[in-house]
């Protein structure tokens, strides 16, 4: 019997050993990875923000200047690098379309997990997919060669501008909040459509009362993440927009945002110059952003779990 028990415990520690170097390797190569992620986004903010810092302190360009200044003119007698059309495109195309976006992507996720589940998982939910795995270079020339001249047909101008941009963005965005929605409203628990069915409530009360009061954190999480992704969108934007560095006054005219001036400028400058560091000063005010957005995010989360 001691034998036994003796052969038996060693048996028992022979394979604990392997279960053990296997969980402490995993632990080291997951924080490994952590610290590779860590490393890499504490590189890039730095690198970013050392650069477009760089002309506020080194080249004596003002904030205000940038920020509130309407004529960017780098290569003038008097260079003059004024953000504000950029800043006011990027903002409006995302903004817009967020607008057209968010209204169809939850409509689609209503229909698909409230009102017809099975055709929305077959057919719907694979086709907004293969819309989201589309190249942003595909949805630039489709908004080139169908937007643009439906625009010029039926709007006074060249079809170019804010309008088309926003078109554009929402059909890109339009997936991001599709899914976030979808996954939202198909985590809402069960029993509260029940009791609301319980109670005498129709289909469409407990969707509008119910449903989307409840998943409303959740859904705006989706059209803060559709915006973010909107706000950072370079080449398709640029194909549409026109990138004509002024703020325009109707959504017809053309205009350019901060991805499109910088993508069309930074190849053209000299690493180090003035131009080059208030490139890097756009890149900074686009980092920034995106902070603002995950943070709003974080927000929208905690609320939801509360």
């Amino acid at each position: 019997m001691n034998k036994k028990r003796v052969q038996t415990g060693s048996t028992t520690r022979a394979f604990a050993k392997p279960h053990v170097i296997e969980e402490w390797v995993g632990k080291v190569y997951t924080a490994l990875c952590i610290l590779v992620l860590v490393i890499t986004i504490g590189a890039i903010v730095y690198f970013v923000s050392s650069r477009g810092l760089a002309t506020f302190f080194v080249d004596g360009v003002s904030l205000g200047g940038l920020l509130g200044g309407l004529k960017w003119e780098p290569e003038g007698d008097i260079p003059l690098y004024g953000a504000l059309p950029f800043i006011f495109g990027s903002f409006s195309t995302s903004v817009l379309a967020a607008l057209m976006a968010a209204p169809l992507g939850m409509c689609a996720a209503v229909f698909m997990t409230q009102i017809m589940p099975g055709f929305g998982k077959k057919v719907l939910q694979p086709v907004i997919e293969l819309l989201a795995g589309i190249p942003s270079v595909v949805f630039g020339f489709v908004g080139l060669s169908v937007v643009v001249p439906v625009l010029r047909a039926i709007f006074p101008g060249q079809g170019i501008g804010i309008a088309a941009g926003s078109i554009v963005l929402s059909l890109m965005i339009l997936p991001t909040i599709t899914t976030i929605a979808t996954d939202a409203l198909a985590a809402l628990p069960r029993g509260l459509k029940e009791g609301s069915f319980a109670l005498g409530a129709t289909r469409w009360q407990t969707i509008y009362r119910i449903v989307l009061p409840t998943t409303l954190p959740s859904l705006l999480t989706g059209v803060v993440l559709g915006m973010s992704r909107a706000f950072g969108e370079a080449l398709a934007v640029q194909m549409v927009i026109g990138n004509s560095p002024h703020i325009p006054h109707s959504l017809f005219e053309s205009a350019s945002t901060l991805t499109s001036a910088i993508t069309l400028d930074m190849g053209n400058t000299v690493m180090g110059s003035t131009h080059n560091n208030a490139l890097w000063s756009l890149a900074l005010i686009l980092l920034s952003m995106t902070f603002v957005f995950v943070f709003v995010v974080r927000f929208l989360e905690r609320r939801n779990k509360r």
